[in-house]
């Protein structure tokens, strides 16, 4: 797979944006941390999976 997607000043900010939430996830309360941390980082890595893809079927 290509990685020209990682060139994209969006997806480096999108990416840059899932890891931050990821870390502030980690620091959640821990009855918060399970059920609505792993939401909170499912949803802001698809963004980052919703950018990879769109750039893909365009490049195809």
């Amino acid at each position: 797979m290509s990685e020209g997607h990682k060139k994209l000043q969006i997806y480096q900010q999108a990416h840059s944006l899932a890891v931050d939430v990821h870390e502030m996830t980690l620091t959640l309360p821990s009855f918060e941390r399970f059920e609505e941390g792993s939401q909170i980082r499912r949803s802001s890595k698809s963004i980052v999976s919703n950018i990879v893809e769109g750039y893909a079927l365009r490049k195809s």
